[in-house]
């Protein structure tokens, strides 16, 4: 099935199932990515991605491993249906007579569906970094004393941040998206939920600049013939590896958009007051190598999520399920 015969709603269909699907498989890794990048020198509370998830497990139990997967899951929708849709609508307009775009007009639709994408992305990194991080923070608050799991939920303090006065303070329970919402627009407006946007830009337009040509190339390796689409199984290797190279390419600049956007600190960590001072400070305090902190954890997390993408998005689920729904057939 070629791009031009899918239609938007299919388009949106399959952008949200394969975000679904992916988010669900591989988010314990984003998890882990995310407490890897927001540790300091000196404060290291994880080894490595294995020893963060085993810690994880231990002390929050299994699904803790899925701290703010519900934020994803309902923002990932929209946020995949619009980069995958944005990236075929603006190749499909630069595209003369049916004619395969050059690799510049390749890279100019990827950077148009990555600052299209930034409006849910945003606000969806926001509220999932401070719910991801809240476990890293709490273990650094307490003693390694070995407790079940029900003793340590109700004996854990979730050590939150003002998010005016920057005070460090200890609360009685964890809170949610929807709470960290609330407040967000209460006391900054809707700009608190796009706090990190420049960072956030700066992360998805070069990741898309470098995917969507490299994916577009390499599943045309894999076509039989022009006229035939890649099999399956070819889409998915494409979109893993390019995935995967786009997602390590861009990891300083996410590890500055995660540094930004967590409102909770440590009583010792560093606080930054823009793109330029944290990666400063980063790199006067932490090194050249603190840029790619959790580079693998999220090469693991995009290999997947985009090859599931790909696969679901030029199988045509999502003209599978119009051409079947209860709609389709009342009008036929």
């Amino acid at each position: 099935m070629s791009q031009q015969q899918i239609s938007l709603p299919a388009k949106l269909i399959n952008g949200g199932l394969a975000g679904i699907v992916g988010v669900t498989c591989v988010f314990p890794i984003d998890l882990a990515k995310t407490r890897l990048q927001n540790q300091r020198q000196g404060q290291q509370a994880y080894k490595s991605m294995m020893d963060c998830l085993v810690k994880t497990v231990r002390s929050e139990g299994y699904f803790g491993m899925y701290r703010g997967a519900a934020v994803n899951l309902t923002l990932v929708t929209p946020e995949k249906a619009i980069k995958l849709a944005a990236n075929d609508f603006f190749r499909h307009h630069l595209a003369k007579d049916g004619k395969r775009l050059t690799v510049f007009k390749e890279m100019l639709a990827g950077c148009a569906a990555g600052m299209c994408q930034v409006v849910i992305t945003t606000p969806m990194e926001m509220l999932k970094i401070q719910l991801q991080d809240a476990g890293r923070l709490a273990s650094q608050q307490q003693k390694p004393v070995i407790l079940s799991h029900t003793k340590l939920v109700a004996t854990n303090a979730v050590i939150s941040r003002s998010y005016n006065s920057g005070t460090v303070v200890s609360a009685p329970r964890a809170v949610s998206a929807t709470q960290i919402a609330r407040e967000l627009l209460q006391t900054q407006g809707i700009k608190g939920l796009y706090r990190g946007l420049g960072a956030t830009l700066m992360r998805d337009v070069p990741f898309s600049i470098v995917y969507f040509p490299l994916f577009a190339n390499l599943n045309h390796l894999g076509k039989p013939s022009p006229e035939e689409s890649s099999p399956f199984y070819w889409a998915f290797f494409s979109g893993c590896v390019a995935g995967s190279t786009a997602a390590v390419a861009v990891n300083p600049c996410d590890v500055v958009k995660t540094r930004l956007q967590s409102l909770n600190k440590g009583s010792t960590e560093e606080t930054y007051s823009g793109v330029v001072d944290c990666v400063s400070k980063i790199m006067r305090k932490e090194g050249p190598s603190a840029f790619l902190k959790g580079a693998g954890c999220r090469a693991l997390v995009i290999a997947p999520l985009f090859g599931i993408a790909q696969v679901m998005y030029f199988v045509g689920v999502g003209e599978y399920i119009l051409d079947n729904s209860p709609l389709r057939i009342l009008s036929a």
